[in-house]
């Protein structure tokens, strides 16, 4: 994977945003006494500050600082991808295995139950649960993953169906191991792969999603250090002012670069892991790279 420019580049920039994340204490120190990542203001000016040297990125409306808010923001992107990712994987995992090694009614149950929540478009889902839950960052990570988790579930009952009629599947019960030990041990472990892929693909659209709760005013509070708060802040300045109509560039700028930066980079870096675990992927490059020199 590493001999892939590409992958490289993704790879580093992902890097970037981890260190960012670590030393965000250290690049934007916060007020002793208050949650580091509430956002501080220096007054109430309703127009935004263009940047400075005690404002490196500017202030949005409410002189809330662009700079505190997009380092801060690193790990509040960070806690949401993990917590959706971790939560999605978890039940994913548990119900399409259940799902895809029981068959039967059992398969039939679990398929109808991920079917009613895949009826509904996932962003419309997350609004309505949202709203229903109230403001905060786990009220967030909670409506993503709750309509996140069935395509886990689809995807690891597919793999599931494709690897218990294997040979080493039915040695395994042959000699009397129990469906628990066949399942964790043996039927897992060789269809996990396929379900990791996935999870780094998704990393991505979990980002927006959060983002786009943010900007409808549905996910974190006013002043909170979130990419998606920061854009929302930024709404009523896209189009600058009258004759001048990038006054306020850097409004949307660093935090709508920071969101595409970060998208970009792990559906970049997902892709690579997809050519590279996908045994096809190999046999498509040999048979290419036997074209050529022939």
């Amino acid at each position: 994977m590493f001999s892939r420019p590409v992958a490289l580049i993704a790879a580093s920039v992902i890097a970037a945003f981890v260190l960012l994340a670590a030393s965000a204490p250290l690049l934007a120190p916060s007020r002793p006494g208050r949650d580091p990542y509430l956002i501080p203001t220096t007054g109430f000016e309703m127009d935004p500050h263009p940047p400075s040297a005690s404002h490196p990125f500017g202030t949005t409306e409410d002189q809330f600082d662009l700079y505190y808010g997009i380092a801060w923001g690193t790990r509040t992107v960070f806690k949401v991808t993990l917590g959706v990712i971790g939560a999605s994987a978890f039940i994913g995992l548990v119900l399409g295995s259940v799902a895809g090694y029981s068959g039967g009614l059992v398969d039939e149950a679990v398929m109808r139950f991920t079917d009613v929540f895949l009826a509904f478009p996932g962003l419309v889902l997350a609004v309505v649960i949202v709203a229903l839950l109230g403001k905060g960052l786990d009220k967030v990570i909670l409506a993503i993953a709750a309509v996140n988790w069935p395509t886990y579930a689809r995807l690891m009952r597919g793999e599931i169906l494709a690897v218990k009629g294997q040979e080493f599947v039915i040695a395994a019960r042959t000699v009397g191991a129990g469906d628990l030990r066949i399942v964790l041990r043996h039927v897992i472990p060789n269809a996990f792969f396929p379900f990791f892929v996935y999870s780094s693909l998704d990393m991505g659209n979990v980002v927006i999603t959060s983002a786009a709760l943010s900007f409808l005013g549905l996910g974190t509070e006013i002043g909170y250090a979130d990419w998606g708060q920061l854009i929302a802040l930024s709404r009523r300045w896209i189009l600058g002012s009258p004759g001048h109509a990038f006054q306020f560039w850097y409004t949307i700028a660093y935090p709508a670069a920071a969101i595409t930066l970060f998208v970009l980079a792990w559906n970049i870096l997902g892709d690579a892991v997809r050519d590279v675990l996908d045994p096809r992927t190999h046999g498509i490059r040999r048979a290419r790279g036997g074209r050529g020199h022939g």
